[in-house]
């Protein structure tokens, strides 16, 4: 029975919560923004480097082909060494990369850095979720994380406002939006000061001594606070394991029940980041090929990001209201009906409101994604698996802009996004059947149905 576990279910929301929720949240609000501005400099650097639709779509992939092995290694690395270190390091690699991204001169050196970028922000948005996940009492959990990828929503809008206002303005905008993507570097002091190490992560090494004291320092802010704490429920839990391997942890992912949960995910974070990208990525280029100016599409594109902020709330709402897997699977379907509408819409302001409802319903399916995705797996190997899967879906990432640079030159919106639909509902239907509840559930009872 575990004691970690207890002390940490019968917490209740505080200002040690807002905290973790401030620091991952402007981590994830960086990570959108980054991979968001290239939308809004494609099109830029399409003219001035006198790109290709294959070229462009290349470089439209380039942050997510980063984003392959960055969120592969953090999950592993964040497993094997600690969620802590991962996540500083990799918020320093992303904003190294942000900064020599904004000095090139050439297409094949910008692939380069963004791919470099990407590895940073991969990283982060793999650890992110599973990691602070583990501070979290089941009844606060799927809202906290979901409104912790809510952060993402504001994220994308920063992105479109630089876009909007910055781009267009100056000669080498898209250098001075690089630039800001940088700055978050500076949040590497406050996480270094303030982030304790998760003690579900070290009870689960063995490390219980380290645990407690994580906890007995967290408990005592409550005090400070005036809060007095139930006594702890002992909860179930799995053995600890003391020096897991690269190899161990993956077989573990495949063992038993657990397969059928791991596969789930990989289907379900390949079909919203694939029909995710293929929107986002490309749609202010696409409108402005359908005969918009850039100014008008960047402000259509803007509307439309600013539809993720109640998309992703609202979702973090319905994750305790309804369950993730109702979440996920509704949210997706009416994305994919959505879609459907982007595909036949005939004037502008239908391509708008389709629009707004995509982003609404497909951000908001991230909401549930994340929440989902950190409590599936057991601690030993949650980032590994939380990793693999975000890793699994940038693979739909990089082929997305690359095949939409396809699709639409011969086939149009409707094909663009008629592929779209197809995806999603392919989504919803797999985590309906292959996944499991978690609403209302200590990850360690999660853990050992899988087991």
């Amino acid at each position: 029975m575990s004691m970690i576990s207890a002390r940490i279910e019968r917490l209740p929301f505080a200002r040690f919560h807002v905290h973790l929720l401030l620091m991952g949240g402007l981590g994830y609000l960086f990570d959108a923004m980054d991979a968001a501005v290239l939308a809004f400099i494609l099109p830029v650097l399409r003219t001035a480097w006198g790109l290709t639709n294959v070229e462009t779509g290349v470089l439209g992939s380039s942050t997510f082909v980063g984003y392959l092995f960055g969120a592969l290694f953090a999950g592993m690395l964040g497993d094997l060494i600690g969620r802590r270190a991962v996540m500083m390091s990799a918020l320093a690699l992303y904003s190294a990369a942000s900064l020599v991204s904004a000095t090139v001169d050439s297409w094949p050196a910008f692939f380069a850095a963004r791919v470099v970028a990407g590895m940073g922000t991969g990283a982060e948005s793999a650890i992110i979720a599973p990691y602070l996940a583990e501070f979290v009492a089941r009844r606060y959990r799927g809202a906290f994380t979901g409104a912790l990828a809510g952060f993402f929503s504001f994220g994308f809008v920063a992105a479109a406002l630089l876009g909007y206002f910055i781009v267009p303005a100056y000669e080498n905008g898209w250098r001075i939006v690089l630039v800001i993507t940088a700055i978050p570097v500076v949040m590497l002091l406050w996480w270094r000061r303030s982030l304790p190490e998760s003690p579900r992560w070290l009870e689960s090494r063995g490390r219980v001594k380290e645990a407690e004291a994580v906890l007995d320092k967290v408990e005592a802010s409550f005090a400070r606070e005036g809060r007095v704490l139930p006594p702890p429920v002992a909860e179930p839990a799995l053995p600890a394991v003391s020096s897991g391997t690269l190899l161990s942890n993956f077989a573990a992912l495949l063992a038993g029940r657990q397969a059928r949960i791991t596969t789930m995910t990989w289907i379900m974070w390949l079909s919203i980041t694939f029909s995710y990208y293929s929107f986002f990525v490309w749609i202010p280029g696409l409108l402005v090929q359908n005969g918009m100016s850039i100014t008008k599409s960047f402000g259509y594109s803007l509307a439309m990001y600013c539809a993720q902020v109640p998309g992703y709330f609202t979702a973090a709402f319905f994750n305790e209201r309804i369950g993730r897997q109702s979440t996920i699977a509704s949210y997706m379907i009416l994305g994919g009906a959505s879609a459907l509408g982007l595909a036949f819409a005939a004037s502008d302001g239908q391509i708008m409101a389709a629009g707004l409802l995509l982003s609404f319903f497909m951000n908001g399916t991230y909401a549930g994604v994340y929440a989902y995705t950190a409590e599936v797996f057991p601690t030993a190997i949650r980032t590994t698996g939380a990793g693999l899967a975000s890793a699994i879906g940038r693979i739909g990432a990089i082929i997305a802009p690359i095949l939409v640079g396809y699709l639409y030159p011969n086939f149009g919106f409707a094909g663009v996004f008629g592929v779209t639909t197809t995806v999603l509902l392919i989504g919803a239907v797999t985590v309906v059947l292959m996944g499991v509840p978690t609403r209302g559930r200590s990850l360690e009872d999660i853990a050992s149905e899988a087991a």
